[in-house]
């Protein structure tokens, strides 16, 4: 019997993290793969050996060659240059694109059934240009942001109200970065809206560090940028689409006429099963809402015009 694959492309931070989370829940085995001689072999056997005491027996491996992700389920793509501090997710754009659309030529050569899992910021234009190079439908090509983004929304609500963050759910849509969407009206604490438990200026103050989340962290790391989160994040949406749970999670997909917007990526609620994006989710936003997405999508828009395919 063929067993999961996953492959993961990038080994540092995220790459590694991610491939943990994989492994430890058993998701399938796991390949590493990265572009540094040595550096996925090595977290790689790390990571295998942890196997007998974490009790999982997913099998890691590493390698230098894009060829090793033949036969994957699902490739993730973790490679490109971090943000330092100072940096925009935009600033990231010609240099990230030039890793990206070399790795998405080698997915579509080795990895042609695969489902593509992008991280690379910025997430939504290299979300786009993995899906034109690639040429998969579109449905097979999703990025990790808003879980990452609702995450967070979540961590700062629980603990202004202290209360658990198990009773706390967010949905955060539109682009990965300054122009990101928290929905207040959609954020509850055990079925209660947050309006009705917290003042407006607060709730606004957790909106605001939501949108500058990702910034706070590189502030303080000044070498690096998020890791933990972010690949707590590809588990959920790899889960998903694993063990086909359907799970409504807020992605990076292509939207197609959903709140009047079209041929874009950006991150809406979609229904991630076992072959991607099963179907984008339309919620009722109000008119403050909707003009908020679509000038976040206006801006993933202007960043994709700068690429060339």
């Amino acid at each position: 019997m063929t067993r999961t694959k996953v492959a993961v492309i990038g080994a540092g931070n995220v790459g590694a993290t991610a491939a943990q989370r994989i492994a430890e829940r058993e998701l399938g085995d796991v390949t590493l793969i990265d572009i540094v001689e040595g550096l996925p072999q090595g977290k790689a056997l790390d990571l295998w050996e942890s196997g007998p005491v974490m009790g999982h027996d997913s099998r890691l491996t590493g390698s230098n060659d894009f060829a090793a992700m033949q036969g994957s389920d699902v490739v993730v793509v973790t490679a490109g240059l971090a943000r330092k501090p100072g940096m925009t997710r935009s600033d990231l754009l010609g240099k990230n694109a030039e890793i990206v659309r070399g790795i998405a030529e080698s997915i579509r050569k080795h990895a042609p059934d695969a489902v593509v899992v992008t991280v690379t910021n910025p997430l939504d234009p290299m979300t786009w240009l993995t899906w034109k190079v690639t040429g998969f439908p579109h449905q097979r090509v999703v990025g990790m942001a808003g879980i990452l983004d609702s995450a967070r929304f979540r961590t700062f609500i629980a603990d202004e109200l202290k209360v658990s963050v198990r009773e706390v759910e967010a949905m955060v849509l539109g682009g990965h970065g300054d122009t990101m969407v928290p929905l207040v009206r959609y954020a509850t604490v055990n079925g209660v809206p947050i309006p009705d438990l917290l003042p407006a200026a607060t709730v606004e103050r957790l909106v605001q560090r939501t949108r500058d989340g990702g910034a706070e962290v590189v502030a303080l790391l000044k070498t690096g940028s998020a890791y933990y989160a972010p690949a707590a994040s590809v588990l959920v949406m790899v889960e998903s689409i694993l063990r086909d749970q359907k799970r409504l999670v807020p992605c990076c997909a292509l939207v197609q006429g959903a709140y009047g917007l079209s041929d874009v990526y950006l991150g809406v609620p979609v229904v991630l099963g076992r072959g991607g994006v099963e179907r984008v989710v339309e919620l009722k936003l109000s008119a403050d809402e909707l003009k908020a997405l679509k000038g976040s999508a206006d801006r993933v828009v202007a960043d994709i015009r700068e690429l060339k395919v």
